[in-house]
């Protein structure tokens, strides 16, 4: 095996003539692992040979790459999965993960760690043949000390076994080493894993109290005295100057000591969604004149509260919650975590109006949040999808480790994203069988106390289906606030109780999709669902949802109610609802599996934007149709819109003639230009022209970034379009598009966004569905020019360039 040698990283570099470096190093430990797929017994021995197994980088997901996949799959879906649909047809199963690092021999006497963000799921390490321990939660972060089996100037050995055994989700959960890993050295006295905890128990509109509180770990053999130096700086120049406090105390060898200091700031610069103002507190410990180890946790300045009344308060000013629930796979990069991917999710989001995700239903990884904090997203964290009681047939889900783990899992995402200024509510657990049962009432206590004990500043909450038995039981009882989850009713019905709707509507529909078909009678009919595909227009829900209309008017009529997480942002694989095989992901996304909006997106954006916009569908492309009626739906948050047919007006209407959230028009068809005009009060403040399209002719290549960094993670996301002489997208087309490079890039991944697709999603080709194709470009480690080129046959090819500069520092 290749020997990597580490070049270790400076949490906080030095400048000439500056004090030296603090003992902290911490490198990312994400490059050159040796994997294999499959039961490998012996492989955690030292001396096992890998010489053949395959090199690569994490974050890693083998699920998505179909090398678990079945002999009879199509591409990585198989149809007998053990997951089933329900787990996207693709496959766990047990793999194998080994990574060879040698330590400096100078190193000797500092203490090294390991950290994990997330294996999915039931982990083993080995370090040297020698068992760290298991993990078996697949969402929560972990550490091992690596200082008791570590062997400086020599070869050490990292092995880790990863058990993914199917029913094990609701939904795709991928499989591996799906986030990323660091390795950190440190001093014997050192600040604690997640070991500072910065609060604000005072704020006013001019100053602040902040309390920062930091666990330091003395591993040395002798009592020490200690000196913690934090400072507060703010975040932009100018603002105030820094604040700083010192204070020292005695570290007890082999134990901790939490210090307790309170500072304040003026000029105070409050977080929000609209200006999401972060500090930072950087904490220095030293120890006999020498700096020990060094950190920066970076927080926020508000004040959040949940009233029975006026929903939720933000800094005092009722912000209404405009979210949406996520599961955490990124469509065509599976499981594994990418920053820039879970970025451009929340930049799609923030255009339709969205400013709060559930992370649903489990503690999501760390740059969701950082990304929340930064781009000004409410979040509402959640812990577990099920407790003891197992979920429809999941029969190797987390119940199987509730008792032992739940409280150290619990505590781990408590304290790992306490800092972060996005997260306003503790979640849990979804929909628990435990609401129904008789101890619910007391297990839902515990779960709450511990958030309480952990953090006190922020409420607790569960998405609740069983309402009344959940306030029967007692599981109500226990929560800061009570999630509602699809039953409208009970807004009325618990009102004078703290509300959020934690989970609404579950719309269905598939982009691009419109499920029209001409009767007997020569009209025009809606077919929600045909062909494992179901209609655009918001008609289509299952049994225990609402059209997103309906969920939107029920929230609207109920302003007690701090908000909804609609389900779902985006598409994602697994739940195929009301499918089955060959359905591979869901519908009920707002945004395809892709990222490309559906209608919906529309709806929710004129309904949460002010900024001017109009939205018409369907497309304008129905041949055997002339002369037949299309049902024509507008949406806008204009006061009046009006429709014109090739320049030909079809009538205007304002808000007395809407349907519910939209407008409608039965439009006879003929081709030519469908034009929408959105007005308010009498002024043109917005237009859409949807044109039918001529056959096939050429591709457009639209690069979402045209630079990137080349640090071997980030992406560049193409959306390649299969267009008419003219640009018009041919909303028909399904022309097989592959993926040349030139440069220092590869693909990451193709998709269309098309549900019942089974085409491999690691591949340099894909075919359009709906005239759309995405394609996940990643940048290599040198900078340089990557040069895309997509085809088609008989189409002309598009060119992109995507530059790849020097990674950050």
């Amino acid at each position: 095996m290749k020997r990597i040698r580490l070049m270790l990283l400076f949490l906080l570099g030095c400048a000439a003539g500056a004090a030296p470096a603090p003992a902290r190093q911490m490198q990312s430990f994400d490059r050159d692992w040796k994997f294999q797929f499959g039961d490998v017994p012996g492989a955690e021995r030292p001396e096992w040979d890998d010489a053949h197994w395959r090199l690569l980088n994490v974050p890693h997901d083998w699920s998505i790459e179909g090398v678990s996949a079945g002999p009879d799959s199509e591409g990585p879906f198989d149809r007998k999965s053990p997951g089933g649909t329900g787990a996207g047809a693709l496959n766990g199963g047990i793999g194998w993960y080994r990574k060879s690092f040698t330590l400096p021999a100078d190193a000797q006497g500092q203490r090294v760690f390991v950290q994990f963000d997330g294996v999915y799921m039931d982990s083993e390490v080995w370090l040297n043949g020698i068992s760290l321990g298991r993990h078996p939660y697949g969402y929560t972060s972990f550490q091992y000390d690596l200082t008791p089996h570590v062997k400086f100037g020599a070869t050490n050995i990292l092995a880790v076994r990863v058990n993914v055994q199917q029913p094990c989700s609701r939904w795709y959960s991928g499989a591996g080493i799906y986030r990323h890993v660091r390795l950190v050295l440190t001093d014997p006295l050192h600040i604690a894993q997640w070991g500072v905890y910065v609060t604000t128990p005072e704020v006013s509109a001019s100053e602040a109290k902040v309390r920062v509180r930091t666990s330091i770990g003395n591993t040395g053999a002798t009592d020490t005295t200690v000196t913690l130096s934090t400072t507060l700086t703010a975040p932009a120049p100018g603002i105030m100057p820094p604040r700083e406090d010192q204070a020292t105390h005695v570290v007890p060898a082999g134990g901790t000591y939490e210090f307790d200091q309170l500072l304040k700031v003026d000029n105070v610069q409050l977080w929000s969604v609209e200006r999401p103002a972060l500090y930072q507190a950087h904490s220095v410990i030293r120890a006999g004149g020498q700096r020990k180890d060094a950190g920066a946790t970076f927080f926020g300045i508000r004040t959040i509260t949940f009233t029975p009344d006026d929903g939720f308060l933000l800094n005092g000013k009722r912000v209404q919650i405009h979210g949406v629930c996520n599961h955490h796979d990124l469509g065509p990069l599976g499981a594994a975590v990418n920053r820039r991917a879970i970025e451009r999710q929340l930049e799609i989001l923030k255009g339709m109006g969205c400013n709060a995700i559930r992370t649903s239903h489990n503690p999501p990884a760390p740059e969701l949040l950082d990304a929340c904090d930064r781009l000004g997203f409410l979040v509402m964290d959640e812990a577990f999808d099920e407790w003891i009681i197992p979920k429809s047939r999941m029969k190797y889900g987390y119940g199987r480790f509730f008792n032992e783990w739940s409280e150290r899992d619990l505590v781990s995402m408590l304290h790992r994203d306490r800092n972060h200024p996005s997260v306003i509510l503790w979640s849990i657990g979804n929909e628990i069988k435990e609401q129904a049962a008789a101890n619910g009432g007391a297990m839902a206590q515990r779960l709450a106390d511990i958030c309480h004990r952990e953090d006190p500043t922020r409420p607790v909450t569960s998405g609740c289906n069983k309402v009344g038995s959940a306030v029967a039981n007692g599981f109500a009882k226990a929560l800061d606030v009570l999630g509602l989850n699809y039953f409208t009713n009970e807004y009325q019905a618990q009102r004078g109780k703290v509300l959020v709707a934690a989970e609404t509507s579950s719309a269905l529909s598939s982009r691009g999709e419109y499920g029209l078909e001409r009767k007997a009678d020569g009209q025009v009919e809606i077919r929600t669902q045909s062909k494992n595909q179901c209609a655009s227009y918001d008609l289509d829900c299952p049994g225990w949802g609402l059209p997103a209309e309906a969920s939107l008017r029920a929230v609207k009529n109920a302003p007690w109610v701090a908000g909804e997480f609609v389900w779902t942002g985006f598409d994602y694989f697994g739940e195929p609802t009301p499918f089955g095989w060959p359905s591979r992901s869901s519908y009920f996304g707002i945004m395809d599996l892709c990222g490309f909006p559906k209608d919906r997106y529309y709806l929710y954006q004129s309904q949460w934007t002010d900024q001017p916009m109009v939205h018409v569908l369907p497309h304008w492309n129905w041949t055997g149709f002339e002369g037949q009626a299309i049902p024509v739906w507008a949406y806008s948050n204009g006061d009046a819109v009006e429709l014109y047919l090739n320049g030909q007006s079809l009538g205007a209407q304002d808000r007395t003639k809407q349907k519910g959230l939209h407008w409608e028009w039965q439009v006879p068809y003929v081709p030519g230009e469908l034009k929408i005009v959105a007005r308010r009060e009498g002024r043109v403040v917005a237009e859409k022209v949807v044109r039918t399209a001529g056959p096939p002719a050429k591709l457009m290549a639209l690069v979402d970034r045209p630079t990137i960094q080349a640090d071997g993670d980030d992406v560049a996301f193409v959306e390649v379009r299969v267009v008419d002489r003219d640009g018009n997208v041919c909303p028909n087309a399904r022309s097989k598009i592959s993926i040349r490079l030139q440069g220092p890039g590869t693909v990451a991944g193709m998709d269309n966004g098309d549900p019942t697709c089974h085409e491999p999603i690691k591949a340099t080709a894909h075919t359009a569905f709906h005239g759309l194709c995405l394609a996940v470009i990643r940048a290599g480690h040198e900078p340089g020019a990557i040069r895309l080129t997509a085809a088609a046959a008989d189409l002309t090819s598009a060119d992109a360039t995507i530059t790849t500069g020097p990674a950050a520092p």
